[in-house]
């Protein structure tokens, strides 16, 4: 029996260009033409096009498709095997993503509303990219420092906003200075820097030892979107944000000196 490719289209819920695309590509030639010159398929034909939109429905390419019709003794299973795991990371990369909105319809809910004029007063050029938001969700989505601090920041006031952004104003001033002025990265005076980041974040967010603050910096360094939290791009200088990572890791090594020298001093 043959169909017409409005029929195919109807009951196999394809349009007529999806199919007339499949021809092109070779992917499901119809096997026979009218006599005014109209596709006709098959039943044979039919059987490939469920196999085509069940490949398809996995998230297959059509290229893909078209090597695993062509043998499919030889490419089904590995295709299918490497799909199944592709699939189990999307599930679970989904998953993360759905628990991530849930907080932050949490945050949103418990959160401190700004009006648009509140909020260029409160944050000035300090900008949120949202998609470092969500990537630094799910790299840290099972730390408690994460969701400490995600709590702790929808708690606060405007009043407290107000406090945090001009005391963060305030360091970032002191570190464009010290850079600008050739200060060492790990010198006294950039380290004293650092450990007062460290202690802000723990004043306002979360406990901030020596070891998260490094993490901290080390993605200062290698994500422009993570120190454009603490110094606005059009206030950067080319090698800011490694300076301020060298001085951390300066100042975390300090803190490692002073606790041995307290230990040996105990000893004694």
């Amino acid at each position: 029996m043959s169909y017409s490719v409005g029929q195919v289209s109807a009951f196999a819920g394809v349009t007529v260009r999806t199919l007339h695309h499949y021809d092109k590509a070779g992917l499901l030639s119809p096997s026979g033409r009218s006599h005014a010159g109209y596709r006709l398929y098959s039943d044979a034909d039919l059987v490939r096009l469920q196999q085509i939109l069940f490949y398809r429905e996995l998230g297959f390419a059509l290229d893909d498709i078209a090597a695993i019709l062509k043998d499919p003794q030889a490419n089904a299973l590995e295709q299918l095997r490497a799909r199944q795991r592709q699939l189990s990371e999307e599930i679970a990369r989904l998953r993360q993503l759905a628990e991530v909105a849930e907080r932050a319809i949490e945050v949103q809910k418990a959160g401190v509303s700004l009006t648009p004029q509140e909020r260029f007063e409160v944050f000035g050029g300090i900008s949120f990219d949202l998609s470092y938001a969500t990537d630094a969700e799910l790299k840290w989505a099972h730390s408690e420092g994460q969701r400490e601090a995600m709590a702790r920041a929808a708690a606060h006031s405007k009043e407290d906003w107000r406090q945090l952004m001009g005391e963060a104003a305030a360091w970032r001033a002191e570190l464009l200075a010290a850079f600008d002025e050739g200060e060492p990265s790990d010198g006294e005076r950039a380290m004293d820097l650092a450990e007062e980041h460290r202690l802000h974040i723990s004043r306002w967010f979360t406990s901030c030892p020596p070891a998260m603050h490094r993490r901290i910096a080390d993605d200062f360094a290698a994500d422009p979107r993570a120190f454009a939290l603490v110094v606005p791009p059009a206030r950067q200088r080319p090698g800011l944000a490694a300076y301020t990572r060298k001085a951390v890791h300066a100042n975390a090594a300090r803190h490692v000196a002073s606790v041995g020298r307290t230990d040996s001093e105990e000893d004694r």
